[in-house]
């Protein structure tokens, strides 16, 4: 599996596996994940409150599932809908949870979601995205949540949606009625930051990046002076991707670094300078971040083969480039491999390059894209925020089951398959601000400020890493990464800095049939105008032509969106 395609959220569940052995005892479940012990205020675990209270009467559910992909097999007996993890799960809570439909995770799962949709013919809960949750609100499809996750919600995952600031569930909230329990993402996920390799940096005698300008002069130097002193001119400054994706989620290798810079938010809808509604890739300052761009390749500044590079992080792990944009999670991947070729490399992070007021500038990614939702009319819809609850609280390490919890974490060595792969949704839920809670923490316990013990299972896990790696640097890769991670991402990541959120995301009407048409004139521009196979001046034409082929009318929708008409 390849791992340029996890998330944050996905690494800090990584960082979580590693640990899973050592089951959590029942003193430390009232520890909140993430942080030590005697700061959660989470209910109490032992079946006496609605949030964890077992059935007495058994409970059917009907669920549209999405198939994993996995690498292990069920073991014999064992189906998708009956195995190890639900038949736990069901014994915890007494809710049968039977499979209405089952579909491929990915593209076939949402094309059947998309189906149940356009029949009227849902499950009684599944997980949408946000144009599809949009679709069943608009047909009065959904159960009122309101109250339900009031009375049966657990103090854990309601402390983990009050970790985003009431925005989460907010978002999943219309005319003051909760329709759907969304999921969250990891903040950090989403600045696009700036790895350079240290030991390269004081080669050449340069200072740490600031402004664009230091990256230039950093890149050049990277070029011409030979870091890795290998005596050819084989490094390069800047790597790229050729999957442009501006504005997307954090992408290895993008640019939105240099374009928020100049406050440019591409693919995000933004207030213009007359405060109406914009779409963040059309606006002046993006001809601005584009000209520079193009400048660097043409200077020799960026990698002149990155457009033709099979895989982008190639000149990486190869340590032919000692700098590139991406996530605080680089060391999980791809620089692992990088390291197994130069174990001197050294590896800082930095949020840069900074705006023209000094500040570090970065778009936001939504705070949720996900939602579980339940069909109008269910007859026991607490039952879906109990199953929330009991696989939340196994997930997060706070189930008090030793036995059971040990039984998974065997079944998952066997079987060579994820368990949380079995839960009932795919919703797994984490504090909004988890690394900055690990880092925290992590820090205390590095300075003896808290002991060992005071952690619990996860970041104890994380605590012996660090200490493995401060003992015996780069020795061990693993504990290399998971340190380097949570306590360079952490400490960069807790820098103040200037956070820009869309104004919508997902759909409008005219966008489902027109926006692919739209997002291609507008990655393939922008990639040209980088390259040299087209002027400066193409941006103005792409901004007519966005306008004319549909992107004046997607953005009066959108206006009108915000104002709430």
């Amino acid at each position: 599996m390849k791992l340029k395609a996890l998330s944050g959220s996905m690494v800090l569940a990584l960082m979580v596996t590693a640990c899973s052995s050592n089951a959590p005892t029942s003193s430390q479940t009232d520890a909140a994940d993430s942080t030590q012990k005697g700061e959660s205020t989470q209910q109490a675990a032992s079946g006496t409150d609605l949030s964890y209270a077992r059935y007495e009467e058994p409970v059917t559910v009907s669920i549209g599932w999405a198939i994993p992909n996995e690498n292990g097999q069920l073991a014999d007996g064992d189906t998708n809908d009956n195995n190890i993890v639900t038949r736990y799960l069901e014994k915890l809570t007494n809710i049968k949870v039977v499979h209405e439909w089952e579909a491929k995770m990915g593209e076939a799962f949402q094309q059947k979601v998309n189906l149940s949709i356009a029949s009227a013919d849902i499950p009684d809960a599944m997980v949408v995205d946000r144009n599809q949750f949009r679709k069943l609100l608009e047909n009065d499809m959904l159960e009122d949540l309101t109250a339900v996750y009031d009375q049966y919600g657990s103090r854990l995952v309601k402390d983990i949606y009050d970790s985003t600031d009431g925005l989460a569930l907010k978002d999943a909230t219309f005319d003051g009625k909760l329709y759907a329990l969304p999921n969250v993402a990891i903040e950090a996920d989403a600045p696009t930051l700036l790895w350079i390799r240290q030991d390269w940096l004081d080669k050449v005698n340069l200072p740490a990046p600031k402004t664009v300008d230091d990256i230039a002069r950093i890149a050049q130097a990277f070029v011409e002076q030979d870091p890795d002193g290998n005596g050819a001119a084989d490094t390069i400054g800047l790597p790229g991707d050729k999957a442009v994706n501006f504005g997307g989620k954090t992408q290895l290798n993008g640019y939105d670094g240099i374009f928020n810079a100049f406050h440019a938010f591409p693919k995000n809808w933004v207030k213009g300078a007359d405060g109406k509604v914009v779409y963040g890739s059309i606006t002046p300052e993006n001809k601005e971040a584009l000209a520079l761009l193009a400048q660097w390749y043409k200077d020799g500044l960026i990698d002149k083969e990155f457009a033709l590079r099979k895989e982008t992080q190639e000149t990486i792990v190869a340590n032919k480039a000692g700098m590139f944009f991406g996530p605080w999670w680089a060391p999980y991947y791809p620089l692992p491999d990088a390291m197994k070729n130069d174990p001197k490399a050294d590896w800082k992070l930095y949020a840069a390059p900074q705006d023209a007021n000094g500040e570090f500038t970065t778009h936001m990614a939504p705070v949720t894209d996900r939602y579980l939702v339940v069909k109008k009319g269910m007859k026991n819809p607490e039952a879906i925020v109990k199953l929330l609850n009991a696989f939340t609280r196994l997930e997060r390490k706070q189930d008090p089951n030793k036995a059971d919890v040990d039984a998974l974490q065997k079944y998952r060595e066997a079987q060579n398959i994820d368990p949380r792969s079995y839960y009932p949704f795919d919703l797994l839920l984490d504090f909004s601000d988890a690394l900055k809670r690990s880092y925290d923490v992590l820090t205390k316990a590095e300075k003896g400020e808290i002991s060992r013990d005071e952690l619990d299972v996860q970041m104890q896990a994380s605590y012996d890493a660090i200490m493995k790696e401060k003992e015996n640097p780069k020795k061990d890769l693993t504990a290399w990464a998971r340190a380097t991670a949570i306590l360079q991402g952490g400490a960069v990541l807790a820098q103040p800095m200037n956070k820009v959120y869309s104004l919508y995301y997902g759909l409008t009407p005219t966008m489902e049939t027109k926006w692919a048409t739209l997002d291609k004139l507008e990655n393939e521009t922008f990639l040209r105008i980088i390259v040299g196979s087209q002027p400066i001046g193409a941006f103005d034409d792409f901004v007519k032509k966005w306008k004319a082929l549909g992107g004046d009318q997607i953005t009066q929708e959108i206006e009108q969106i915000a104002n709430g008409q």
